[in-house]
């Protein structure tokens, strides 16, 4: 968080405190100028703010037991008075400085103002925790998120390179050559899943890795597989989810190209505005009867749960089966602002 924005919540917070106490000198004393009350209320206030920050870092290096002991509350029943009784002497010090005489702070009474300090005190010290537990649940929030997404991404690696490994298997026997050479490139798909640790990649490098793929399943189908790429050039930028694509045209060649022998036609586009990017994979194979099911395979099902950890609601992932025949997802996230045209 900017520094600037930490002080101004600082004083936004003070600044309530200052107007009562400025409306309690005034209530006190009687028809005091508006203006000379509430240099007097900041003179007595400042100090308060200032011993705050001493409060604030003492929640933060004693955190809140669980389960509670009664060492924790004897140690805040001790400061609270402490904190009390160094803001009368700040203030004092501070109105002596400005008056040019030795005067004591005391507002409505010694022991009333003390009262008022430990109130303060338990207010500072109040919201300090409340904030360090707000902290403290995002960051376990944040930390659980990305053990899912690490999780759920190392579960699409293998998914589709058993299958890549699979075309080669096929093609020993009858292609020993062919199969050297998927074997290489397998190697080189292998080599990008172990090293990408990144949730998002830009468009243009995750359409590399899919072509790759893509080659390696030429090999295994032929003229039987025909891939058309109508990607916008203002969206290659764009960051999409590592392996997103990667799992929707690999869920056309399992369930749309694999079932059939007539060819298969996969016709991927992407598109975008500045606020969301369209992706669609669309394949004129076997069709949702045949394996996708109308929600997609269990590739399918995982990209869902990232996109679920990643965006929350503001992304979706669409299937259907096109009257023509065939099956088609459409993946629809959030730009960034930075990715945006």
């Amino acid at each position: 968080m900017p520094r600037a924005w930490v002080w101004l919540q600082v004083l936004s917070g003070w600044l309530p405190v200052w107007a009562l106490y400025t409306a309690l000198i005034v209530a006190v004393h009687g028809p005091v100028p508006l203006v000379r009350a509430g240099l007097m209320g900041a003179r007595a206030i400042l100090p308060a703010a200032l011993l705050g920050l001493l409060v604030h870092r003492l929640a933060r290096r004693v955190a809140w037991p669980r389960p509670f002991r009664l060492s924790f509350a004897l140690l805040h029943l001790v400061a609270a008075p402490v904190y009390a009784a160094a803001w009368v002497l700040a203030a004092s010090v501070i109105e002596s400085i400005v008056r040019g005489q030795l005067v004591v702070i005391v507002g409505p009474g010694l022991l009333p103002f003390l009262v008022l300090g430990v109130w303060l005190y338990v207010m500072v010290a109040g919201i300090s925790y409340a904030v360090e537990a707000t902290e403290r649940a995002a960051r376990a929030e944040a930390a659980a998120a990305r053990t899912q997404l690490a999780a759920l991404r190392a579960q699409l690696h293998p998914h589709f390179l058993f299958n890549a490994l699979h075309t080669v298997v096929q093609l020993i026997p009858l292609q020993p050559a062919r199969a050297a050479d998927a074997a290489e490139q397998v190697a080189e798909l292998l080599r990008v899943t172990v090293e990408e640790d990144r949730d998002l990649v830009a468009l243009r490098d995750e359409w590399s890795f899919v072509s790759r793929y893509l080659a390696i399943e030429r090999i295994r189908f032929g003229d039987r597989l025909q891939v058309r790429a109508e990607i916008a050039d203002d969206v290659r930028d764009a960051r999409v989810p590592s392996f997103a694509l990667q799992t929707l045209v690999e869920n056309a060649v399992r369930h749309g190209a694999a079932p059939q022998v007539a060819p298969t036609e996969i016709t991927v586009t992407a598109t975008g505005t500045p606020a969301a990017l369209t992706l669609r994979v669309r394949d004129t194979g076997a069709g949702a009867t045949n394996g996708a099911g109308t929600s997609g395979g269990t590739g399918l099902a995982r990209l869902r749960e990232r996109l679920t950890a990643l965006y929350g609601g503001a992304s979706r992932l669409v299937t259907s089966a096109p009257p023509g025949g065939g099956f088609e997802a459409t993946l629809v996230i959030p730009r960034l602002g930075e990715d945006a045209p």
